[in-house]
């Protein structure tokens, strides 16, 4: 098999005939693996032959030769054509969702569903008629009525000898937009780790949310509060600092932990007695380590933050509870199940017998849910255990808590959690599902482009779409419906997820990867179910290269799209210096905002610290100066735009060094007059700061994730006067205005 190289032509749109007709390219297309694409500046790519093998391998098919290739062929085509019914179905309100039954010649049909909340679904909701014959099977057409109540649904279908299950996900056409979305509404986007207060541990925590969205709401008047995702992270030092790369997604990152805000901690302040002031004295002694820090404009030191949180919080946990709070935890262990046992026997592998991506400790291999060892280890350890089922209900407790604030102070929505594109490698989620993932040959990325010329590999796995389809998607519900208990909104890291993933063959660096398509219709389902239920908004970050179908059709469900800025060029271009687009072209179904947390703050952005830092740190593929040629071009193209719509004076245009706070908030002003729904600030905007949270492409060459929040002058800004802040409120002014 010849390995194809790129095809740069700018004329060519598709595969040729002859490409798509060779076994290789067929067989990557019946198991969903894209053969080609088009990048961000419109150039067609075809993915080459090593790639497609490596792939196809993950998703379990050998296509190693071309006598391999021809057997697969064989087998799917075979499966596809004997397949009694999808494993998986999806019904919109008013779309058509009809599927093929496929039975033996002769056989008839018989068609069943079970009900979410229980009971059988009238007769009509599901309807066959015979379609075809297809040699030797009978195709019928199944359709489910509108009728069928929203929810998730059980399908059974027997053809006499064999009986197939199969999952139907009834939703709305569209996630209806909540009551309080009946104007444009506006929130803060902020790393709330960031963001310390005295009480804090040298770490943002969920006691600082907590404020920070109170404040928000009464200070700034702001309807929600964006904040970096919250999906666990590893039981014990050194920590991964990337709240993109969490160890699952199912529970929440209990470093953020606020000790002090723990019912039983309380109980010891009350109680007075000898023990109770001793523990108190221990807990104070462990604070005062860390809460020097809180005041450090330095990158974090997440490590000894959490060490000494963590001694705290083992004090607090063997504190007696009384009946209530008990009764409280078990039903909390009950409602979490099978997860939160491999959750936490995950975190007591991980601190018994070491991090399981050291070499030295493969457990994380040799061990899984089955083994006899980790039955020894819950009984050997179960303090441990119930230490780790504690912390997820205590961190549950207090992200309801922060959302809780945020809603009685006045926000519409509250707040708004960040959804990771996926989980580490070596997770909890990994470790105890294995088949839920495509390991050990690929990793997720992007491929390149203008801002990330390297493209990026993300290290983690990508869901297995197979499983997610013969499963109904129960992992993704599950975890969407997580996300949603505490909070108004969900925004969904990189939402061309749900369409395609870009799939990099180990090693092999992001140029080499495939995009591999997902059931999008499927997932935007469960989006829909879970919203309406919770009274929520899905925003999709839509950014870099996204076909213009996934827009419309995530529009068309009701997902909000990102439009950013200094993204937002006429015609989508992706190239530096092309006009941008006036505000009145922006999307209504859409979360418009000044930057991303991919980008310096305005501040630095428009003093150009993006180009020294990524010159700095070797990400760029053209010389220093032509990359600072094109930034240039952009920001003059961006002043053109404000100076033009009134939004900026020609004196600041003209001289940004000297007026860089007048431009950020003409860029605000000119947000104000988008039609999008939804409006976002970001705090550094509103502070001052100039430093990148996250400089994409590198890992330990910069502290990514690890910055906290200062004003202009470098000094650290606390939790209680972030919203004092003067250019805060001026900025809250704009916004409101």
């Amino acid at each position: 098999m010849p390995n194809e190289p790129r095809n740069e032509s700018a004329q060519q749109r598709t595969e040729s005939a002859e490409r798509l007709a060779r076994p290789l390219i067929q067989l990557a297309n019946l198991w969903g693996v894209s053969t080609a694409y088009i990048d961000q500046v419109g150039t067609y790519v075809e993915i080459a032959d090593e790639s497609l093998v490596t792939v196809l391998g993950a998703l379990g098919v050998d296509a190693s030769s071309d006598a391999l290739i021809d057997e697969a062929l064989e087998r799917i085509r075979t499966s596809m054509h004997t397949q009694l019914v999808p494993p998986t179905i999806v019904k919109f309100t008013g779309v058509n969702s009809s599927v093929e039954v496929r039975v033996p010649a002769g056989a008839k049909p018989q068609v069943a569903i079970s009900l979410e909340q229980g009971g059988q679904a009238a007769d009509d909701a599901a309807t066959l008629e015979f379609a075809a014959h297809d040699d030797d099977v009978d195709v019928y057409t199944l359709t489910i009525a509108d009728s069928l109540p929203e929810g998730y649904h059980h399908l059974s279908v027997s053809d006499g000898t064999e009986t197939a299950e199969s999952t139907v996900l009834r939703a709305a056409a569209r996630i209806p937009l909540p009551k309080s979305m009946d104007r444009q509404r506006w929130g803060w986007m902020t790393q709330m780790y960031s963001v310390r207060g005295p009480e804090s541990w040298g770490v943002g925590d969920y006691g600082d949310l907590q404020q920070l969205a109170g404040d928000a709401a009464a200070k700034s008047g702001a309807d929600f509060m964006l904040i970096n995702p919250i999906h666990a992270s590893a039981p014990i030092t050194p920590l991964e600092p990337s709240p993109y790369l969490p160890e699952s997604r199912r529970f929440l990152n209990v470093t953020y932990i606020r000790p002090q805000n723990i019912a039983e901690y309380q109980q010891l302040e009350a109680i007075e007695t000898p023990e109770s002031a001793r523990v108190l004295n221990e807990i104070k002694t462990l604070h005062e380590r860390v809460a020097a820090d809180n005041l450090n404009p330095d990158p974090i030191n997440i490590n000894d933050a959490w060490d000494a949180k963590r001694e705290a919080l083992r004090l607090i946990f063997e504190q007696p509870r009384s009946a209530e709070r008990q009764a409280a935890f078990d039903a909390f262990k009950q409602a979490a199940g099978e997860d939160l046992e491999a959750f936490a026997l995950w975190s007591v592998a991980f601190e018994v017998w070491g991090a399981p991506w050291q070499a030295e400790n493969d457990w994380f291999h040799k061990l899984d849910k089955h083994s006899p060892e980790i039955a020894k280890l819950k009984s050997e350890y179960h303090d441990m255990f119930e230490f780790e089922c504690w912390l997820q209900w205590i961190a549950d407790e207090q992200v309801a808590a922060a959302q809780q604030a945020a809603k009685d102070n006045g926000m519409a929505l509250g707040l708004m959690q960040d959804m990771a594109v996926g989980v580490h490698t070596y997770g909890s989620d990994v470790w105890w599902s294995p088949e839920r993932f495509a390991i050990g040959h690929v990793t997720v990325g992007c491929p390149p482009d203008f801002y990330n010329q390297q493209g990026q590999d993300w290290g983690q796995p990508p869901f297995n779409p197979n499983y997610l389809e013969a499963t109904g998607y129960q992992v993704y519900r599950e975890m969407v419906h997580n996300m949603f208990a505490h909070a108004g909104a969900i925004r969904i890291d990189h939402v061309l997820g749900l369409f395609r993933l870009w799939w990099i063959p180990a090693g092999k660096g992001p140029t080499a990867g495939a995009y591999v398509r997902y059931n999008y219709e499927a997932m935007l389902a469960v989006l829909t179910i879970e919203a309406s239920r919770a009274e929520g908004l899905v925003i999709g970050e839509d950014l870099g290269t996204v076909p213009e179908f996934v827009r419309t059709t995530l529009s068309e469900h009701g997902v909000l799209g990102a439009d950013v800025e200094w993204f937002a060029r006429v015609g989508n271009s992706g190239t530096a210096g092309d006009p941008y687009m006036q505000p009145s072209e922006y999307r209504k179904y859409a979360l418009a905002s000044v930057t991303t947390h991919d980008l310096p703050p305005t501040a630095g952005y428009l003093l150009y610290d993006h180009v020294a830092l990524r010159d700095e740190l070797h990400l760029l593929k053209e010389p220093v100066e032509e990359f600072r040629k094109a930034a240039e071009a952009e920001q003059h193209a961006m002043l053109k735009v404000l100076a033009e719509g009134g939004w900026l004076s020609p004196e600041a245009a003209a001289d940004v060094p000297n007026h860089v706070q007048e431009v950020v908030e003409a860029m605000h002003r000119m947000l104000k007059a988008t039609p999008s729904l939804l409006m976002q600030a970001a705090l550094v905007d509103g502070v001052g700061e100039r430093r990148t949270q996250n400089q994409p492409g590198t890992s330990t060459e910069y502290p990514n994730w690890r910055i906290p929040l200062a004003d202009a002058d470098g000094n650290v800004v606390p939790t209680d006067q972030v919203f004092d802040s003067p250019r805060v409120q001026a900025l809250s002014a704009i916004m409101n205005g």
